[in-house]
């Protein structure tokens, strides 16, 4: 197990959501230190706040993940912050994108691909060396069930997570001989605000940001709590895939059975077609 009294986790998106549960997840723990980022300082604070009442020591970051400057200052940081240590990364932050790829712009798709899988490879990058000098360490990328699947109206979504799944797997396979341990996330729906979050494309019809919010309330069935939990399982097992939620172990379950009929199979399963255009 790599998760002990001494580990230093260091978290991306921290401010709400599962970032938030899983930051609390670990100072419940009594590990050393736990680092937290995210864009939004007053979320942050709250975050840091709670840890530092469990009486665990945390530094908070204001950090933007696309870039990679911040990435490399964030890294420096948590080694200053920690006494040059770090055993756990999780690269939790990500964003949503509402539209149809003919709705959305090409500078709407790369602000969330930069986010949502580059903001992943610049955690990597810039924290592998650090993890590396340590007996035992973790990387806990999030992914989605977005990345073993692919519904319509989430193209840059997808892309993005497909992406993230398919380095995190790389990356595990390269370091299977040293003592770094990779997991990939497979969160399924998650009662957080990234639905009603997220930006609308360039061309996307304003209903549906309602409509998108409305149609994930209905799906969302684990709380960002029973989420931590669950990745909390996955790290102290060295689980190479956590997926998360009875609807992600369905859908991958699914997919694998019918990787042609699948979408067919949920729409059926739903009662409408998975395409808010027909549903507005």
């Amino acid at each position: 197990m790599t998760l002990s009294k001494h580990s230093v986790a260091v978290i991306t998106g921290a401010a709400s959501g599962i970032g938030r549960a899983l930051a609390n997840r670990l100072a419940q723990e009594k590990i050393a230190g736990i680092a937290v980022a995210d864009v939004n300082e007053a979320g942050l604070k709250e975050t840091a706040a709670t840890i530092e009442q469990l009486g665990v020591k945390v530094s908070a970051h204001i950090v933007n993940v696309a870039d990679r400057a911040e990435m490399q200052r964030f890294a420096d940081e948590v080694l200053e912050s920690h006494n040059q240590r770090a055993t756990h990364l999780i690269n939790n932050a990500g964003v949503g994108l509402l539209g149809t790829f003919e709705q959305i712009s090409l500078e709407d798709f790369e602000w969330l691909m930069n986010i949502n899988f580059w903001g992943v490879v610049y955690g990597c990058k810039m924290f592998l060396p650090i993890l590396k000098r340590e007996e035992k360490a973790h990387i806990v990328n999030l992914s989605s069930v977005f990345g073993l699947i692919a519904p319509p109206e989430q193209t840059a979504y997808c892309a993005s997570k497909f992406a993230v799944r398919g380095f995190t797997e790389s990356l595990r396979h390269e370091l299977l001989e040293t003592n770094v341990r990779v997991s990939s996330v497979h969160p399924g729906g998650i009662k957080t605000e990234i639905a009603r979050n997220s930006r609308l494309g360039a061309n996307t019809p304003a209903e549906y940001k309602e409509e998108g919010a409305k149609f994930f309330d209905q799906v969302a069935q684990t709380s960002a709590e029973k989420a931590a939990e669950v990745i909390m399982h996955g790290i102290k097992t060295e689980n190479p895939r956590i997926l998360i939620g009875r609807d992600a172990h369905a859908i991958s379950y699914v997919h694998r059975l019918f990787p042609k009929r699948y979408l067919k199979i949920f729409e059926r399963l739903a009662g409408h077609r998975l395409d808010l255009r027909k549903n507005i």
